[in-house]
């Protein structure tokens, strides 16, 4: 494949699996099943000099049920560790720690602790410490998210606090890091208050927390909120932990999308909101200081030819706040655009995932390598970020049961 975009990547019809409103009555604390083997295959080899090496943690669905969105009940059993080559993206399996549904992962600032969601019907959150001299996991402590289906995960800048997004609840906690980097009491916990008018039945009965971060200084806290087409924004005290609604208390987004995730621009003054329903990317202008966000711009994550049933999964900024990507889940690719110098963005592209319901994305520190996250086909492609923003297949394909996060560590 050449180093620009195919223009209309294969597609495939949604898959018909257990959703997780579906799974809500089923759910219950998963069993576990063996691990299958994982390798990679790289096919070539590219050489750039920019990546390091380092560990990468994969987040999973965990046997023996069917994850949302899924095809046939999964095979995984919990976060897989990799090392990363810096040639050519390649990971290289290290440890597979047991744990139930870590479907999201997040790492502190100095990346020696490593938190994760437990997507069950009873959520928890967890912390695991880091050895540095080989990048393994080991479980330090484990605490309730007070909620149902906790779906994300974050650290604050300052690395006091965890904070969790509750889906079928629609509430957000907030936790104390200990000093060791355990979690400890919980501080806060934000209520979403969806009224159920949302435009999509099935999936707006109700507030719906999908993500709950911080902006890049950790001055205002974002509470993204799918089933009330809305982002709350809050301020966090970073001295008892509580949180207090922000002057200006929230944005709004098209009816009917769906916001899951959000990102912001290197330069602090841009916020891009991933909406799932509608497969649509809202951009925001930023004010740091107010925490407010003012509408410039939405753009469809699909190409005008497309026919099908679509929903987004994750969005990430390249490094150099050139670039943007998201997932899409039925079309199968991912979305790529240039960011201009007013923060709108114009369509690069798509590139076929390379499997089918690519959920979890993310790009390697450097702005090297992009990987892809293949949940109902047990893979991760890796790809290679060229200087305009196209995507080159490195020749990597890592099998791995139902990945769905990818998060690096420190570089080795």
């Amino acid at each position: 494949m050449d180093d620009t975009f195919a223009r209309t990547p294969s597609t495939n019809s949604e898959p018909t699996g257990v959703t997780r409103r579906q799974l809500l009555p089923l759910f219950g604390v998963l069993g576990l099943a063996a691990a299958p083997p994982v390798f990679a295959q790289a096919l070539q080899s590219h050489k750039p000099t920019s990546a390091q090496a380092r560990y990468v943690y994969v987040g999973t669905y965990t046997a023996p049920d069917v994850p949302p969105g899924g095809t046939h009940p999964s095979s995984a059993v919990g976060i897989s560790v990799f090392k990363m080559n810096p040639h050519d993206g390649a990971l290289t399996l290290v440890q597979v720690v047991t744990a139930s549904n870590p479907s999201y992962l997040a790492l502190n600032p100095a990346k020696t602790r490593l938190y994760s969601v437990n997507e069950d019907f009873a959520g928890r959150v967890s912390a695991y410490s880091i050895n540095p001299a080989n990048g393994m996991l080991t479980l330090m402590n484990s605490a309730s998210a007070n909620g149902q289906f906790t779906t994300h995960i974050s650290v604050d800048p300052t690395g006091q606090y965890v904070m969790a997004a509750n889906y079928s609840t629609g509430n957000a906690p907030v936790f104390r890091l200990n000093p060791d980097g355990s979690i400890g009491a919980k501080t806060a916990d934000f209520q979403g208050a969806g009224n159920g008018t949302g435009p999509n039945p099935n999936r707006q009965e109700g507030a719906h927390a999908h993500q709950m971060l911080t902006d890049l200084d950790g001055t205002h806290v974002f509470d993204v909120d799918l089933g009330a087409d809305k982002v709350n924004v809050l301020t966090l005290d970073l001295a008892s932990g509580a949180l207090s609604p922000n002057t200006v208390p929230f944005a709004n987004v098209t009816s009917g999308s769906g916001p899951r995730h959000m990102a912001f621009h290197p330069n602090r003054t841009r916020a891009y909101v991933l909406n799932e329903l509608l497969s649509t990317i809202s951009v925001f202008s930023y004010d740091p200081v107010r925490g407010a966000l003012i509408w410039l711009q939405n753009i469809s994550t699909l190409p005008k030819d497309f026919v099908g049933s679509n929903t987004t999964a994750e969005i990430r900024i390249h490094p150099s706040g050139r670039f943007l990507y998201n997932t899409n889940r039925g079309h199968n690719s991912v979305a790529a655009f240039a960011i201009d110098d007013t923060g709108r963005l114009d369509s690069i592209g798509w590139e076929s995932s390379g499997g089918q319901w690519p959920r979890g994305m993310n790009i390697d520190p450097s702005g090297t390598f992009l990987y892809v996250a293949n949940q109902n086909t047990d893979n991760i492609l890796v790809f290679e970020i060229k200087h305009n923003g196209a995507l080159h297949r490195t020749g990597v394909n890592v099998i791995t049961p139902t990945p769905v996060d990818v998060e690096f560590g420190a570089p080795i």
